[in-house]
């Protein structure tokens, strides 16, 4: 549906005030999944804040939800997980922010805080999760609620759009550095070089690791150059160097085989994407014998939100985004489908 397109309702007599993208049914991106309304304003539970958004990122997960590669947890829902906006009202039982914050709301929404993985402090692998754009509605709208427990207080020294992508492309790329255990100075593969990547990368080079990237977009292999990888090669090639470590951004099973047979003996390759097509055989010696690793990346942990956001602030992250107005919405999936997305694409409530 065009921003154009009239927009639906759904069929309520309350006075409707908020515009929203939703996915009501699940469908390649250039044939339409999302669906323009106008619902009531949201209103805060006790432990939530409402907020006022001014950007959302436009995630890969986005993608897998609106397309059917992911299931729909909620009728109709709301997409997106990478929100930034202001705080406008608080529940009778939320303190931690006051109205005129600026906060950010993440893919980790809630966790049950009882089970055993929630217990020993792995709360992103909890058993009854509750992520934002997915089970809950996220910001693809002009106002979205959050339990205050999973909010993050962002700067105020930083645009919107640049903020937007680190609230998952950024989380989840930190968590998969660690979980691809780079050695000091080592050697560092990344598969596919969107959002997550162009972040991941530089995080690693930061710390001194030499970063090859590997993507089948000529203008995703340009910006990883520009942002300090050693080299940049189309999924055809392999990286010049043997890897200690390598990480598969990329939604493709089929490079699992490749990225393990390019790491060094004992490496670690990290699947990060939470949708991947179907892995081929693996060939024991060729792929896991000399101890290589093969682990995955599952959400994130508050911790890992928290820690992201201390390295934020001291670093300067060239944040690159491809920003569209709310109203193109549908455009901004169907780019990202494609590889037109250069860096992250980033939903804009008002241009800045």
């Amino acid at each position: 549906m065009t921003a154009q397109a009239v927009l639906a309702t759904t069929g309520a007599t309350e006075e409707l005030h908020v515009k929203a993208w939703t996915v009501r049914h699940q469908r390649p991106a250039d044939q339409g999944p999302l669906e323009l309304v106008e619902i009531s304003d949201p209103s805060p539970a006790p432990d939530e804040v409402l907020v006022e958004v001014e950007a959302c990122g436009v995630c890969r997960t986005d993608l897998h939800i609106a397309e059917g590669d992911l299931p729909l947890k909620k009728q109709a829902v709301i997409p997106g997980h990478e929100v930034v906006g202001r705080v406008i009202e608080c529940g009778a039982n939320a303190h931690r922010f006051k109205v005129g914050d600026r906060v950010g709301i993440a893919w980790l929404r809630s966790v049950c805080g009882k089970c055993t993985y929630c217990r020993y402090g792995m709360e992103n692998l909890c058993e009854d999760p509750c992520f934002t754009g997915w089970n809950a509605d996220g910001g693809y709208a002009e106002k979205a609620v959050v339990p205050e427990d999973f909010a993050y207080l962002l700067p105020e020294d930083r645009p919107a759009t640049r903020l937007a992508p680190l609230l998952c492309a950024g989380i989840i790329g930190f968590r998969a550095l660690k979980r691809a255990s780079v050695p000091e100075g080592g050697t560092l593969g990344i598969y596919g070089f969107g959002a997550s990547a162009h972040i991941t990368a530089q995080l690693a080079i930061a710390r001194g690791a030499t970063v090859h990237a590997v993507t089948r977009s000529e203008d995703a292999r340009k910006l990883a150059l520009e942002l300090g990888c050693r080299s940049a090669v189309g999924p055809e090639e392999e990286p010049p160097d043997l890897l200690d470590s390598a990480i598969i951004f990329a939604p493709a099973g089929e490079l699992v085989p490749r990225a393990l047979a390019a790491l060094r003996r004992g490496g670690t390759l990290a699947v990060a994407g939470i949708y991947l097509s179907d892995i081929p055989p693996l060939a024991y010696e060729r792929h896991l014998f000399y101890e290589r690793n093969l682990t995955t990346v599952t959400a994130n942990t508050r911790r890992d939100g928290d820690e992201f956001m201390r390295v934020v602030s001291r670093s300067k992250l060239g944040i690159v985004t491809t920003p569209y107005p709310f109203e193109d919405a549908p455009r901004a999936l169907v780019d990202l489908s494609t590889d037109r997305v250069r860096g992250a694409a980033v939903l804009q409530m008002k241009p800045q």
